[in-house]
This record gives structure tokens, sequence and C-alpha cells, in this order.
């Protein structure tokens, strides 16, 4: 593994902790690496190898942080925003760090599952046009489905400007509601996919992403970090 720096491996660790922060730390000899204090923020270590302890408190390593959010509305997808609180603003202290994204994006008065992570390798195959990942929504719609509109997602749908959309499987709930896998994500795609069939969404939730499937114990504005089974299922994507 790539060696680092001792200020950048301490903010990448530990929420609330800045570089400015991890540097001021270090400068007044609060950390050591393997048993000897080291004051300077510049010095390299290997972060799987190498123990480092702060205020005699060992510094756990995770090279990458995973986290599932349940999404409320009125929250957007981003790391920050002059006007709207962020999906990274609801994290609790213990699982905010440096370098955390929501990796991909919910509409503003959508709700459900987000993933917030490091990993932006992962972020990256989870959301390209050919990977194709899995993500399935729960829509509530003003009217009811009409009949064909599961054979006619399934065929592919031409939405509004042309675009044609992947195939996608819609399975009805009750009369208005419905279970939407794509695999794809292109702008305001399930209410523009309604739209053209001359309905309107009015609640949205995403349920999963790939193998990876929004806890139900999670009440909405919570996260916590996924268990080692679903970083597979993502990652498997």
């Amino acid at each position: 593994m790539e060696a680092q720096r001792l200020d950048k491996f301490i903010s990448s660790q530990l929420a609330g902790v800045s570089r400015k922060d991890a540097r001021e730390l270090i400068r007044r000899g609060e950390v050591s690496v393997n048993g000897r204090t080291v004051k300077e923020p510049e010095h390299k270590l290997c972060p799987s190898e190498d123990s480092v302890m702060l205020g005699g408190k060992p510094v756990g390593y995770k090279r990458f942080l995973y986290i599932m959010l349940n999404k409320p509305a009125g929250v957007i997808c981003a790391t920050r925003d002059r006007l709207s609180e962020t999906v990274t603003e609801l994290l609790p202290e213990g699982l905010r760090r440096e370098g955390l994204f929501p990796a991909g994006r919910l509409d503003k008065d959508s709700v459900g599952f987000v993933l917030i992570t490091d990993d932006g390798a992962l972020a990256h195959r989870l959301l390209s046009p050919k990977s194709h990942v899995p993500k399935t929504y729960f829509v509530g719609l003003r009217d009811p489905i009409d009949k064909n509109a599961a054979e006619d997602f399934l065929r592919g749908v031409t939405i509004d400007g042309g675009e044609v959309c992947l195939p996608a499987e819609l399975k009805a709930v009750s009369e208005k509601e419905c279970l939407l896998t794509l695999h794809e994500g292109k702008y305001h795609q399930i209410k523009r996919m309604f739209a053209c069939r001359g309905n309107e969404v009015v609640y949205l939730k995403r349920i999963s992403i790939g193998g990876a499937a929004l806890d139900p114990k999670l009440s909405e504005g919570h996260a916590r970090e996924l268990t080692p089974d679903e970083v597979g299922k993502l990652i498997d994507q």
C-alpha cells in the first residue's frame, strides 16, 4: 500500500478532525507511530501496517467508509450547498470524515437509500452507464397504473426529448403503487417515464442499490455503516 502523510491519515480516520487539527495534535506530541512520538505532520506511514495512537488511544484504520443513509425529503445529494441541507450534513459525528460524498443522486423531494462513501472507484463503477447496476424504487402515482405499462417499460420506453430508456422492470403493488427497477440513471427518469404516459409520480423512494437493500429499521434522516456482506454485494456489481 502507498505511504501516506500522518496528518492526512489522522484526518481521514477520525470524525471531525481536519488536516489543520491533525497537524496541531501531531506538533503537540499527542500522536505516536509504532510506539514512538512523532511531531512531523509530513511523516509517512503505511496505514495497513503501522500502529498509530492519539492521546494513548489507537486510531483504527478503515481504507474506505461505506454508509447507508435513509434520505428524507428536502435534503439534497451533495457535500455542501448554500441554501439546502445536504446528505453529508445528516451524518452523525462518528461517521464523518474527510472525503465522503454521495455516490449518485436522489431528487430533493425523493427519499430512501443514498450510498455515502470515499471509495471513488466503487462509486464510479456503480454510476457508470456501462455497468447497468440495478436500482429499485417504490413509486406512488397520482393515477392508476395503466395495464400496458409493465410490458412497455420492459421493452424500453422513449421519454421526452427522444431519449430511449433501457428495459425496466415494473411490478404493481396496488392500483397506484409499484416497484420499479432501473439499470441506468437518466435525469428525473422515473418521473419522465410516467409523465410520457400521462401519469404523475407523487412519491418516490429508493429501496435498493445492486444487491444491497435499504434497512427497514433505519428511520428517515438516519445513517449507519454498511455491513461487510452489504459492501460485498455492492462490490460484486
